[in-house]
């Protein structure tokens, strides 16, 4: 779930910034270019882990910062695929549930990778939002919000960004995680369920 990326930067250090200890002051830098942003292919970044160099420190003619490049390594959050993993529901409509880790909001269960058979119920208490019920043995199993929910990642993508978003859009994800409830999803064309999968108190 969470790697160590290395990665090579040339950094712009301001003036302001110059009577700081150097590795504080790059290390502050880092932080706000690169926390809570997600880098193509490599994930969300959660911390800068280390500095490995620092090299350089010129000023360019009519610039009062110093540039420096910069080797470091960052704490990226990226799940592979079939990692199981423990959220909490977020919100819940016809389409699905979407999860939060409390940190990454945007993964979601479409219907279609529910646990099967299920329905949706209005939700009395949350206008627009529904309540999921896995029917299993003629007993009704609710998809609450009260527990957490494991689920197991089944892909991880990263959509281009887009030019343009109408005003009532939702907000761009740059990085999109699908989750399956089953097991059997990622090997068999069914909506089998898996023990262990779901909110955990069905377990």
């Amino acid at each position: 779930m969470f790697y160590l990326s290395l990665i090579e930067h040339t950094l712009r250090l301001p003036p302001h910034l110059l009577d700081l200890p150097l590795n504080e002051a790059i290390k502050g830098e880092l932080e706000s270019l690169f926390l809570d942003k997600v880098i193509a292919n490599l994930g969300l970044c959660i911390s800068v882990y280390d500095i490995r160099s620092i090299d350089g420190g010129f000023v360019f003619p009519g610039d009062g910062a110093s540039t420096y490049t910069v080797e470091f390594r960052l704490v990226m959050f990226r799940p592979f695929v079939g990692e199981i993993i423990t959220a909490k529901l977020k919100e819940s409509d016809a389409n699905g549930l979407r999860l939060s880790l409390g940190f990454f909001d945007d993964i979601y269960i479409p219907v279609h990778l529910m646990p099967n058979p299920c329905h949706c119920e209005p939700n009395p208490e949350k206008k627009g939002q529904v309540i999921w019920i896995w029917d299993y043995q003629e007993q009704k199993f609710p998809i609450d919000g009260i527990d957490e929910i494991r689920f197991q990642v089944q892909s991880v993508s990263y959509p281009p960004i887009p030019v343009e978003q109408p005003k009532e859009s939702k907000p761009f994800a740059p990085m999109v995680i699908m989750v399956s409830s089953s097991f059997e999803l990622l090997i068999f064309k069914g909506s089998l369920d898996y023990d262990g999968l779901g909110p955990v108190s069905w377990w």
